[in-house]
């Protein structure tokens, strides 16, 4: 298939730059993958569709304040860097503007001066490896301090509150970029959830910058995926297990969930206790081999995430569902609404 084949009319406003609020106030396509039925539903309404004995998977990872401005030394220019990936110790792999103003050898002071960093080294790709200096116990502390969301390059408007690009059960550090399906639930709602006997168990997976890079490659097979750490738990891999025996469904809340349980069953032929990196690609024509059902938002036209909708959906019936959504004026992206596939 073809990058173009993915394409679709989407108008600037239907892009929403704030979350909802309440979080599951935003709506709701509900899609019937056996009778191609769509409802047009509130997000707290996925209540009336999931079962006793069904399992949703969310990812637990936790955005890093990670965009931090600073000012060159001794020049006082001002710079900014993004913090993509730990490689070892206070040494991360960053991006860097102005890149080429920022050679090996140069300092960089944020804030009050007590955080510093050092440019090591210049990535073939133009990235950045950069040693931090601080004074705290962890980075973390000093990112909280200074840093701010990496929001997305669609999302122009600043956040009022930074926990809003954070999921309720966000918990593991490390992402650049929130598992954003998962932001339409609240406390209330998984509590009730829970009350109707609903299981939520947790795996992780650290979302790169990379989840927003383009396919290049006109024919899609030909595009490389980028690499993201995942981890699963002895618990979720016995509470999927458990669940398929049982003959209830098991549904991924995001692409992230539905990508980390993907790549182990594709792995080891069945969902175990494990961490380690993937590059999974899933587009149309690839199987799927652990989950009965998805809660996704609305994604970029030619990105592999919608192409992941196809796979799972229906390339034809996917688009007519993208379709659908801008002409009911549906929110779209990050901030945006949702599907719920069953």
């Amino acid at each position: 298939m073809l990058k173009k084949d993915f394409w679709y009319d989407l108008p600037k406003e239907l892009i929403a730059q704030e979350p909802m609020a309440p979080r599951d106030a935003a709506r709701l396509m509900v899609i019937d993958r056996s009778s191609y039925k769509i409802e047009h539903r509130i997000f707290r309404d996925v209540l009336d569709y999931l079962q006793p004995g069904d399992l949703l998977v969310v990812n637990n990872s936790k955005v890093l304040p990670a965009r931090i401005i600073g000012v060159k030394q001794p020049t006082g220019a001002v710079c900014e860097l993004l913090l993509l990936r730990q490689v070892k110790g206070d040494q991360w792999e960053c991006l860097a503007k102005p890149g080429k103003r920022m050679q090996p050898g140069t300092l960089v002071s944020f804030g009050d001066g007590s955080l510093t960093a050092t440019v090591d080294d210049t990535q073939p790709d133009g990235n950045k490896l950069v040693t931090f200096h601080y004074q705290t116990e962890t980075l973390y502390e000093k990112l909280d301090e200074f840093g701010k969301m990496p929001l997305p390059p669609y999302i122009t408007k600043q956040l009022e509150d930074q926990s809003q690009y954070q999921t309720v059960y966000a918990k593991e550090l490390g992402s650049a970029a929130a598992p954003t399906a998962g932001l339409h639930f609240t406390p209330e709602l998984m509590e009730a959830l829970r009350g109707k006997g609903v299981g939520i168990t947790e795996v992780t997976l650290h979302v790169g910058l990379g989840t927003f890079r383009p396919v290049k490659e006109d024919e899609i097979t030909d595009h490389q995926m980028h690499s993201e750490w995942y981890s699963i738990s002895e618990e979720t891999a016995d509470l999927i297990h458990k669940t398929k025996a049982a003959g209830h469904r098991v549904i991924a809340v995001g692409t992230t969930s539905c990508r980390t349980l993907e790549a182990v069953a594709k792995q080891y032929g069945e969902i175990r206790a494990c961490s380690g990196n993937t590059e999974i690609f899933l587009y149309p024509g690839v199987d799927f081999h652990c989950i009965d059902g998805l809660i996704t938002n609305f994604h970029l036209p030619e990105s592999t995430l919608i192409m992941l909708v196809s796979a799972f959906y229906g390339y034809e019936k996917t688009m007519a569902a993208y379709k659908t959504a801008v002409e009911e004026e549906y929110r779209f992206f990050s901030f945006g609404d949702a599907m719920l596939i069953l």
